[in-house]
Order: C-alpha cells, then structure tokens, then sequence
C-alpha cells in the first residue's frame, strides 16, 4: 500500500497597495513579503500622482511601507501600524483566509 501525500494548495490573494503622492517621481512597495527589496515592487502612477501596486500574497500578516523618492512612509490610509527596530512605525497587512 502506497502512502500518498495530499498538499494543500496555498491560495494567493490579489491586494492592490496605493497611495496618492502627486509630487513624487518614484514610489516603491517594500514589506516582510519582498524582504523589503527596493527592487521587487515599484509602483506605477496612473499620471494624476495616485500610485498603484497589486501583488499574489497568501494568508497573513504583513509589514509593509512605501519608499517616496528615497524616504520611508506608512500607509496613510491604513490606521494599522506597529513599531519597527528602526524607531518609526510600519503598516500593517492582516490577510485572512477567502
């Protein structure tokens, strides 16, 4: 008798990250889920200085934040928040389960 592995298939999410920052020329998505790679994730703008960004993601909580020309920036819309190691505050994420 052969055992058989059963895996869960891990569902993704698509979330959208945006933000409205008329004034910048370079907006990148970091957080926990791209090791806060500056490469990873920047964000497009649709010209009107809203900046948009949608990745897959699996069930979780995340940190996040966005880099504007080079200087980091919570979530504005997003009132979830907790302390990082670095003295400021980062967004929080929390994803459940569809």
């Amino acid at each position: 008798m052969s055992k058989v592995k059963s895996k869960q298939k891990i569902v993704r999410r698509k979330v959208t990250f945006s933000l409205e920052a008329a004034q910048a020329q370079e907006v990148i998505l970091t957080g926990d889920f791209n090791n806060w790679d500056p490469k990873i994730h920047p964000m497009k703008t649709d010209g009107n200085g809203l900046w948009n960004k949608t990745v897959m993601l699996p069930p979780g909580k995340y940190e996040y934040k966005f880099l504007i020309d080079g200087d980091w920036k919570e979530d504005p819309q997003n009132a979830q928040t907790c302390p990082n190691c670095f003295g400021s505050q980062n967004s929080i994420l929390n994803l459940s389960i569809p």
